[in-house]
């Protein structure tokens, strides 16, 4: 019978900053590292962090031109099946004529382009929670940031020090 090796057991640590410079720059030495950079926490929307994760650009702009173009091909759409089913002439114009038209599609650009950007900002932010992490800290609401990386067990007192070294309060968590 052979033995299944056990995976390396995974710790966790909170870094809880005053300053936001403080956590940019933990963040900064996370991605170069080799521990994982699990969440952040911040009080405030803060241009300094979110330079430091560089995040991707945002899909939600997507999502807003695709609603934008279905609504205007909807108006127009909708626009020509109502004058083409009752076929109404008036002063000798084309039942369908495109330029009043513009009118319709317009206006359902606008409105479906504004549905395409709220599902966009409920679909790319994962929207509804309905869980709360673990390891959130009141603080982070109020004055503190927050940093959870992890890493593996023999590593932990250096992912200690380096927390230490940036000026952090850390909590220690077991992943078990």
């Amino acid at each position: 019978m052979q033995a299944v090796p056990m995976p390396d057991k995974r710790i966790s640590m909170m870094g809880i900053f005053s300053h936001e410079e403080q956590a940019a720059s933990a963040i900064r030495g996370l991605r170069n590292s080799a521990y994982t950079l699990e969440r952040v926490h911040s009080p405030i929307p803060s241009h300094t962090i979110a330079d430091a994760l560089q995040l991707p650009k945002s899909k939600v702009g997507w999502f807003t031109l695709a609603g934008g173009i279905t609504g205007f091909c909807t108006g127009f759409l909708l626009a020509i099946f109502t004058a083409s089913r009752w076929g109404m002439i008036v002063s000798g114009k084309p039942v369908v004529a495109l330029v009043p038209f513009v009118i319709v599609g317009f206006e359902f650009t606008i409105l479906f382009a504004v549905f395409g950007n709220v599902l966009g900002l409920i679909s790319q932010a994962r929207l509804p929670r309905f869980r709360l992490y673990k390891r959130y800290d009141p603080r982070f609401t109020g004055h503190k940031f927050g940093v959870l990386a992890s890493c593996a067990a023999p590593m932990k007192s250096d992912l200690y020090r380096f927390f230490e070294a940036k000026g952090a309060e850390i909590n220690v968590y077991d992943n078990a």
